[in-house]
């Protein structure tokens, strides 16, 4: 009789286990009763949404029409600004070459540094120069907070004040991005927001005969005008941080940009809205 009880409680224990078991395995699997999460954390594009996981898979994407593209990553007090296009125009930083990592980075999953140009004597310049670039695409992203400075342009001496200047993107006084160029008066587009809150911002301004002119900034075309379709012929060089605005509309008192940048390129084409709004997103 005991060994009958023995065997019987046995028999009992073992079926409650196996009832915990599936009262488990039913909670765990019920949609009504459960939760799900995850966190990815790896440098590889698998988890990515958008065409390009990085700067330099979206940029590297359209270098076949770069005439140059500078990351802007090298270490402090360099000279140099390697051009990865393949063109090998490395670029000449001019004045104070400072390196830093902000947090966060413009185009955080690439690796490096940005660029801080001080305002008073920091910018790169091309190597060689270019006669009379017609269809163009020119991009950066920068980051500061304060107004006025020029971007990126065109110029005809390589480091000196240029006599002529345009194709060229800008921060007016009221710290909103212009795109202006020159045609026998200015002929400008300018962006309805201003650009210095202290964040990053990605811009590329394009021009052609078939296109006029469009300034986008993050990726959005934020203004354009389809009559401003020529710029002023000469042979000059690309410039990243300064030259002369004089005498274009909303001019700052001081011409040098003051913040961080990276990525900085021009195209010898025009970049689609979908190529401009990819480069975009790889760096947010």
């Amino acid at each position: 009789m005991r060994l009958q009880h023995l065997r019987d409680g046995r028999v009992i224990a073992a079926v409650l286990v196996l009832g915990l078991v599936v009262v488990a395995l039913l909670n765990a699997f019920s949609p009504t009763r459960s939760a799900f999460s995850a966190v990815v954390a790896n440098s590889g594009n698998s988890a990515a949404t958008a065409p390009y996981f990085t700067c330099t898979a979206a940029v590297g994407a359209d270098t076949a029409n770069a005439l140059f593209a500078y990351r802007l990553t090298e270490a402090s007090g360099s000279t140099t600004a390697t051009d990865w296009s393949g063109n090998r125009a490395n670029g000449a930083y001019q004045g104070s070459m400072t390196a830093t990592t902000p947090n966060p980075n413009a185009c955080p999953r690439d690796t490096g540094s940005s660029y801080q140009l001080n305002g008073s004597t920091s910018f790169v310049s091309t190597p060689r120069s270019y006669a009379n670039p017609t269809t163009f695409s020119e991009e950066v992203w920068f980051k500061t907070s304060v107004a006025g400075g020029m971007l990126i342009g065109f110029g005809a001496n390589q480091v000196a004040t240029s006599g002529q200047h345009d194709r060229q993107v800008y921060l007016n006084t009221a710290g909103q991005l212009v795109f202006g160029t020159y045609s026998g008066t200015t002929q400008v587009v300018t962006s309805p927001k201003t650009y210095t809150d202290g964040a990053w911002h990605h811009v590329v301004a394009t021009q052609s005969a078939g296109t006029g002119m469009r300034l986008y900034a993050d990726g959005v075309l934020v203004a354009s005008n389809t009559a401003f379709t020529a710029a002023e012929p000469y042979t000059g060089y690309f410039r990243v941080g300064y030259d002369t605005v004089s005498g274009w509309p909303g001019q700052p008192s001081n011409f040098f940009f003051t913040g961080s940048m990276r990525y900085a390129a021009v195209y010898s084409t025009v970049l689609s809205a979908t190529q401009v709004a990819n480069h975009a997103a790889a760096g947010r």
